[in-house]
């Protein structure tokens, strides 16, 4: 079987590297407008967000509570807990920061598209997926920034909840509750435009990842991130996304939960949204000079979960279900 290289991860390895050449370009001092540009397009992904989404779907998904209980708390509970068991170890400040990227990373919702996309193609349970990886999201936008507030505070002594709740909910609830009512009348055009729309939040992302690295070569932060560090952040990402990936189909298995409910919690449970994690971090961190480094693990777990859960997937697609 081929595996092909998900164009999107090249597309943000090629952003980085821009951002390297370039990264005046992503400054304050900078003439293009780069905070105002992702403030809106921030606006416009979350409002298309409600667009998409449909509240008769949501409803009916309620009824699978086991599958739903499993996964959100994967996703919020035990993925935090499992980056707090390493908490102690910490011996100085370039570790906290590192330590911290990882909480951020374990503290977010799933992602939507393509856990979705994942649970068709293994023959998981499609409308568990889309209701879990939507309802995720929505779940982040209050816990994600309830956990960062346990820890943020560490290294950035202006964390402000009325701040970041009101942002929260300027460019991300509001838009998603316009886009909820509007949505009976735009679903056609959401359809009809889809491949654009996801066009368009892909592009924002990429943005939101330009200006995060550009400021951090700016200020040369990665001088305090050494070729040892990397591999340790990459070994320490694989390991995370294998025993979240695990220990999700264990404890399926216990709940006694079908075959395709089983795949279902394990690609929905396992997965972390670059989305929110991009959006959340320009909220939640505002001007840090380490967001860069803030960002680093979620993008390696998101190529990571990408190849593995691709693999697995069509695996899975051809292996029928055993007898358990």
């Amino acid at each position: 079987m081929k595996i092909k290289i998900d164009k999107f991860v090249l597309s943000i390895i090629a952003t980085i590297a821009i951002a390297y050449m370039f990264p005046q370009l992503g400054t304050q001092e900078s003439k293009i407008p780069l905070n105002t540009i992702s403030a809106i397009g921030i606006s416009l992904m979350f409002f298309f967000y409600g667009l998409k989404l449909s509240p008769r779907k949501l409803i009916e998904g309620l009824k699978n509570w086991k599958l739903h209980l499993l996964i959100q708390t994967f996703t919020f509970l035990i993925f935090p807990l499992l980056v707090l068991l390493a908490r102690p170890f910490i011996q100085n400040e370039e570790q906290e920061t590192i330590w911290l990227a990882f909480f951020f990373l374990a503290a977010l919702p799933s992602t939507v598209s393509s856990s979705v996309v994942m649970v068709s193609i293994a023959k998981g349970n499609i409308p568990g997926a889309i209701f879990n990886a939507s309802i995720s999201g929505i779940i982040g936008i209050a816990l994600t920034p309830l956990w960062m507030g346990l820890f943020v505070h560490d290294v950035q002594t202006d964390f402000d909840f009325t701040d970041i709740y009101i942002k929260l909910i300027v460019q991300i609830i509001v838009p998603v509750v316009i886009g909820l009512f509007l949505q009976r009348f735009f679903v056609k055009f959401v359809q009809k435009h889809s491949s654009k729309l996801t066009i368009f939040d892909k592009s924002i992302i990429l943005l939101i990842i330009f200006k995060s690295f550009a400021e951090s070569f700016e200020g040369n932060i990665f001088s305090i991130v050494s070729f040892l560090d990397l591999i340790v952040i990459l070994i320490g990402v694989i390991l995370l996304f294998l025993t979240a990936f695990y220990l999700t189909r264990f404890l399926a298995k216990k709940l006694h939960l079908n075959y395709e409910d089983q795949i279902t919690a394990q690609f929905c449970g396992t997965k972390k949204s670059l989305v929110h994690g991009t959006v959340f971090s320009k909220i939640l961190f505002g001007n840090m000079a380490s967001i860069g480094i803030i960002l680093l693990p979620l993008m390696l777990f998101h190529a990571i979960q990408i190849l593995i859960i691709s693999i697995v997937a069509f695996k899975m697609a051809v292996i029928k279900p055993d007898s358990d």
